[in-house]
């Protein structure tokens, strides 16, 4: 419970994005708050914010994987941020190929 404490100074966005770079090496992260979008929404009520974010990421590690499991590798990066109040999330999952061939 201590550690809950120590986490909660540090900003929900700021431990995604130290998760995600660490174990998806993501070579490019953006990640929004708009849980000001959802004020008064369930989910919202009774906490702290920082709910509801909207995530681009760009891994190697997505090579070969379908939207599913880009998904689901985000979703098991995250899982003690969802286990502790992360409530929904906008996932743009790509490869660096799947990047460069959008340009």
């Amino acid at each position: 419970m201590a550690s809950r404490g120590a986490n909660a100074i540090v900003s929900r966005a700021i431990r995604m994005e130290t998760k995600l770079k660490s174990v998806l090496e993501a070579s490019v992260l953006e990640i929004e708050d708009v849980s000001h979008q959802h004020a008064g929404h369930a989910a919202i009520k009774g906490s702290e914010g920082e709910s509801h974010f909207n995530v681009k990421i760009v891994s190697r590690n997505f090579d070969g994987q379908n939207l599913v499991k880009r998904h689901r590798m985000v979703y098991d990066a995250l899982a003690d941020e969802l286990d502790s109040g992360l409530h929904a999330l906008s996932i743009v999952a790509k490869t660096p190929q799947e990047v460069a061939q959008n340009k």
